[in-house]
């Protein structure tokens, strides 16, 4: 595992400072998921579009590598591979495969990728062994009369559960994972969605929660209205910019995050376009030479 401190110093997610100067690289290999979030919706992609859980295509363990290979030919001030979907990281065995791989090759790249928690726990000791040196959990509820209303099912060793039985083994799963993360020297992120008048009261909660384990950075996001959410409202700057001050009594917030996609690479708010980077590698050509 890279070393902490260089970690929270170069990774653009955990240091606002770094965000601007080292690029991160999503590679987009894990397309199943475990829980189904009632917000996201996969289906539809956008060239121009910055949403997490989308992606233009999915790569093959293969694929991501070449692209980790290209991008670090290129000098691109790569300083994270990420994998961030389009479903849970852990619930897919490529994620451990690709990583696997990454490490041996790039030790000096930062491996991190983002989960619900449900199997964190479980796969800790995976992860590690893996190479991964940091985590970001999506957690968005502190009580399962909250959870019930966000998540539709979690899928667990097989069984499907919905409603509140559902809801209390992710939440226990969740912290299970954060404890277990932050126990075993992972840096850990939480990203928590802001949904007014569904979970906008517990919030503070889960930082405290999270301080409690050991997380060193909370990301409050604000809801991107869709699926089954797509008749709730997209929170206020104000509501986002007041629970970020309330939970940063408990953890430092980051403030620059652009919801990013599973394919998401270059500099957080500066994405280039990977497969133009891809194609023009792969024809000889100068890309800094190029027009546009």
């Amino acid at each position: 595992m890279i070393n902490k401190r260089i970690l929270l110093e170069s990774h653009p997610c955990f240091s606002e400072a770094a965000h601007g100067k080292f690029g991160r690289l999503h590679l987009p290999v894990a397309p199943l998921c475990n829980v189904q979030c009632r917000y996201c919706v996969k289906k539809f992609d956008c060239a121009n579009e910055s949403r997490p859980a989308i992606t233009s295509r999915l790569l093959s363990k293969e694929e991501a590598v070449e692209r980790v290979e290209v991008l670090i030919d290129r000098k691109t001030n790569l300083s994270v591979i990420g994998i961030a979907g389009p479903g849970d990281s852990i619930f897919n065995e490529t994620t451990l495969e690709v990583c696997k791989e990454i490490s041996s090759r790039f030790p000096e790249l930062i491996l991190c990728i983002s989960t619900n928690g449900l199997l964190l726990a479980d796969r800790i000791e995976d992860l590690k062994e893996a190479g991964i040196s940091s985590i970001t959990i999506t957690i968005n509820a502190a009580t399962a009369h909250t959870a019930q209303k966000i998540y539709s099912w979690v899928n667990y060793n097989g069984r499907r559960l919905t409603g509140v039985e559902g809801a209390e083994l992710l939440l226990q799963k969740q912290y299970e994972g954060l404890k277990a993360a932050a126990n075993y020297g992972f840096a850990v992120k939480i990203n928590t969605v802001l949904m007014p008048e569904v979970n906008d009261k517990e919030i503070t909660t889960i930082a405290l929660r999270a301080a409690r384990y050991g997380t060193e950075i909370m990301n409050v996001m604000p809801l991107i209205p869709q699926g089954e959410f797509s008749h709730l409202r997209i929170p206020k700057h104000s509501e986002i910019v007041d629970i970020r001050a309330e939970c940063a009594y408990y953890l430092p917030q980051m403030g620059h995050c652009m919801q990013c996609r599973s394919d998401a690479c270059g500099l957080i708010g500066e994405d280039v376009d990977v497969e133009l980077e891809m194609l023009m590698a792969g024809l000889g050509v100068d890309y800094d030479a190029v027009v546009c």
